[in-house]
């Protein structure tokens, strides 16, 4: 045996047990030179020569005490030169068995005295287990190998105390089990790894400890005692979103930001809040084996991956979305791992997990889905396991909860999954009752594309479930309406006769082509309308989610969406990195998609229909012709939406609940209904969102319909006094004009200087409101007093006062 590759004998040295028989074979190549004549010498004693090219020795392990025996063979030709090669024989002592101290677990449990930690590795069927690491320069000693702990065989604890250790220093180790095994602790929070760290930037992980280059192999698991904490600044203020009322933001970290760190993650904040989300959805982020991954190949459960940032910065973005309302949810993998995990290396035999494996199944009991190598969520072991990895992520980091990657493989009933499981439905009940007992209100989501009866089940234990209308909402924005293809009514919890709003429905996923995409694509066309064009598309994407964000129960938006992202899922592979697009926010048409999913967004924060699973809810998706319509009811306000995803000019039904006034959204118009089934005319693409409650419109221009249909155009000029008055900080102020027009609205302070003008130029007849917030043109704070707005037309001119107090 010969073995130097890292840099010292006892590094990697071969094992022997204290009464074995050890058979060494020197030959002249293995020295490196021709030799004529070999020497085996054990410290500087030597035991055997020849004048052969090989030399055979019998080493009796009993007749050493155990520890390091250190060899070396020399061998020299007829010119006198000679080579020498070392290597090391390890006599493993006799396992010391010992009871580990109460509250021991696997992993790294620190100390009172931070001078100290015990490391333990559940490992049952091994022989010996060694730990190396910085503290004994990687090398084999006595001192580290590790005590056993064996109430029963599939029950064995490895467990070690490390004394004199400095606090607040970073120690990597690993465990070497059996002689050959060398893993990194399963519970380990951080790891090294020695080819990926090198390509994390040092702006995106400050001070990373740099790998053990040269001296081991495979990823390290690193300790230190006396870490500081994280001070949490918003916890005691946070109120956790009702998970039926969520508005999720799913994005992959890597394609969302050129320097994919938390940090700057921190920085848009404001352009989600302002976009109207309450929730994040984390792809996952536990380490994950490379550096640009989608993350659903994880190999450390308890470790952030290093790509994104430290654990510090982790936590940071965590609270300081607490801070605005928004819940942080993680994407975890739990039905799979990879070849790097610990738990799979430690049990290998012929190409996958052995049948000793307490965590994985041999051969996975999906017939069609399988990725990795596949949990046995029916072991005890596995149950363990599961439940600390969750328990953990939830107390340490303070996430609001998980989206549960592919549960429909968290059982081993053979198949491809799509038939009703009870044995599923227990485990996955389990876990969530285990979950709850740790936080009884965090957020559960599966990815379960189950039967209708199994997902019914699970919804009503308490889980949201992921709802994908990505096609039938596709089909429908590109203009193909044929065979009801375009319904998307599936996306609605009583459509599927669900009792609870857990349908956590999305138009698009980081698994699913990107909607516009899919317009420019193959969207279809009538004449001079078509939707390849870039204006159409875009305007597709309004119509879409004017009928989405409405519905009552969970939505969420993949990233990028609200502005349109057009680059293929596919382009130039599907999880292959992909163009970051914060471009598109200063385009302004895509600006007025991403300011429609945020007024349609406030209005559903702002109004109990849109978000009460008991509101009455009427679906007219499936006609053909592309006409829709979506009738919305309870005690806070009755609302029709109409739209036309057709690509020909169309008119409907709306069927309001009955006569008199209404309130057209985007328009801002009031909306005189005396006959409640009188057909509005719809061009390709418009729609409208009617209210029987006056709501604050958005600003102007977001939607341009082609139809503007039963508008009320007011008989006359009017300029009403704004309201609040006095206000601070802001007062909407509402004006009439009964035709088209040159108009403007500007406000000047008590001397008759101008301050800022509201509107200036074209504007078409109607009622309308502007929101002054008491800024002057540039944006700044003007002082408290009174103001006048002055309304001019060619026809018109009027004036109101207002009292501004700061």
């Amino acid at each position: 045996h010969r073995d130097l590759r890292f840099g010292h004998p006892l590094r990697s040295p071969a094992f022997t047990g204290p009464d074995d028989t050890v058979q060494v074979v020197i030959t002249s190549a293995a020295i490196g030179t021709r030799a004529d004549s070999l020497w085996l010498y054990l410290d500087n004693t030597l035991l055997a020569g020849t004048d052969q090219d090989t030399l055979h020795y019998t080493f009796f392990s009993s007749t050493y005490n155990p520890g390091p025996q250190h060899f070396q063979a020399v061998g020299q030709d007829t010119a006198g030169l000679a080579d020498t090669a070392a290597f090391a024989l390890f006599i493993s002592p006799p396992v010391n068995l010992a009871l580990p101290p109460p509250e021991i677990r696997p992993g790294i449990n620190y100390l009172d005295d931070d001078t100290s930690v015990i490391l333990a590795l559940f490992a049952p069927y091994k022989d010996f287990a060694v730990v190396l690491g910085d503290f004994n320069d990687w090398q084999v000693d006595l001192p580290y190998f590790m005590n056993k702990h064996a109430p029963d065989l599939d029950s064995t604890l490895w467990w070690l105390t490390l004394t004199g250790l400095t606090p607040g220093t970073e120690y990597a180790f690993q465990y070497l089990v059996d002689g050959t095994i060398r893993i990194a602790d399963p519970y380990t929070e951080k790891v090294l790894d020695g080819w990926n760290d090198s390509y994390i930037d040092p702006w995106t992980y400050p001070g990373l400890k740099a790998y053990p280059t040269g001296k081991t192999s495979e990823p390290t698991a690193v300790l230190e005692t006396a870490q500081s904490s994280f001070i949490w600044q918003h916890e005691d203020s946070y109120v956790r979103p009702p998970k039926e009322e969520l508005v999720i933001y799913e994005l992959l970290i890597r394609d969302f930001l050129a320097l994919h760190d938390y940090a700057t993650l921190i920085d848009t904040l404001d352009y989600l809040e302002n976009l109207g989300i309450n929730a994040i959805e984390l792809m996952p982020v536990n380490e994950f084996e490379g550096n640009l991954s989608w993350g659903y190949n994880p190999s450390f459960y308890f470790a952030p991956d290093k790509y994104y940032g430290s654990a510090a910065s982790l936590k940071a973005f965590i609270d300081a979305c607490h801070e605005r309302g928004i819940a942080v949810l993680m994407d975890i993998v739990l039905n799979h791992s990879y070849g790097q995990s610990p738990l799979v290396r430690l049990y290998w035999e012929g190409g996958g997990p052995s049948s000793e494996n307490p965590w994985y199944n041999t051969v996975s009991p999906n017939t069609v889905f399988s990725w990795g190598y596949d949990f046995d969520h029916q072991s005890a072991y596995t149950r363990a396991f599961v439940d600390r990895v969750l328990s953990y992520w939830l107390t340490e980091y303070h996430f609001d909860g998980y989206r549960l990657d592919f549960t429909k493989g968290f059982t081993n009933t053979p198949g491809d999954g799509s038939n009703y499981d009870p044995s599923r439905i227990a485990i996955l009940e389990r876990i969530a009752d285990r979950v709850w007992e740790t936080d009884s209100t965090a957020i559960l989501i599966l990815e379960h594309f189950g039967g209708n009866q199994e997902e019914k089940e699970l919804s009503d234990h308490g889980f949201l479930l992921w709802g994908n209308s990505n096609y039938n909402y596709g089909e429908a924005a590109m203009g193909w309406n044929e065979f009801e293809k375009s319904d998307f009514s599936w996306g609605y919890f009583k459509s599927r006769t669900w009792t609870r709003p857990h349908l956590v429905t999305y138009m698009e996923s980081h698994d699913e082509e990107r909607l516009m995409y899919k317009n420019l694509q193959w969207g279809n066309s009538s004449g001079d309308y078509n939707i390849k064009d870039l204006a159409t598309a875009l305007n597709r994407q309004k119509l879409a989610a004017a009928f989405f964000l409405t519905l009552p129960g969970p939505k969420m938006i993949w990233q990028f969406g609200e502005v349109g992202y057009d680059v293929s899922i596919d382009d130039p592979c599907r999880v292959c990195d992909k163009p970051i697009r914060w471009n598109y926010y200063a385009d302004a048409d895509r600006l007025k998609l991403y300011k429609t999913y945020s007024a349609l967004l406030r209005l559903r924060r702002d109004h109990n229909v849109f978000r009460n699973g008991g509101s009455i809810v009427d679906l007219w998706l499936d006609d053909p012709s592309g006409l829709k319509r979506i009738r919305l009811s309870n005690y806070d306000m009755k609302v029709v939406i109409i739209g036309n995803f057709g690509v020909v000019p169309d008119s409907l039904d709306p069927n309001f609940h009955y006569t008199g006034t209404w309130y057209d959204f985007f328009m801002g118009d009031t909306v005189p209904v005396d006959d409640v089934h009188a057909v509005v005319p719809l061009a390709p693409g418009d729609f409208h969102i009617y209210t029987d409650k006056w709501v604050e419109p958005p600003e102007e221009g977001l939607v341009e319909l082609v139809t503007e249909s039963v508008r009320s155009v007011p008989g006359s000029y009017a300029l009403y006094q704004n309201y609040p008055n006095p206000f601070n900080p802001a007062s909407t102020i509402r004006y009439d004009l009964p035709r088209a027009g040159d108009a403007s609205l500007i406000i000047y302070d008590i001397l008759g200087r101008e301050v800022v003008r509201m509107i200036a130029g074209y504007s078409r007849p109607g009622h309308h409101q502007v929101l002054w917030d008491g800024r002057d043109a540039y944006g700044r704070q003007v002082p408290s007093g009174i103001y006048l707005a002055r309304l001019v037309t060619p026809e018109y001119t009027n004036s109101i006062k207002m009292l501004l107090l700061k």
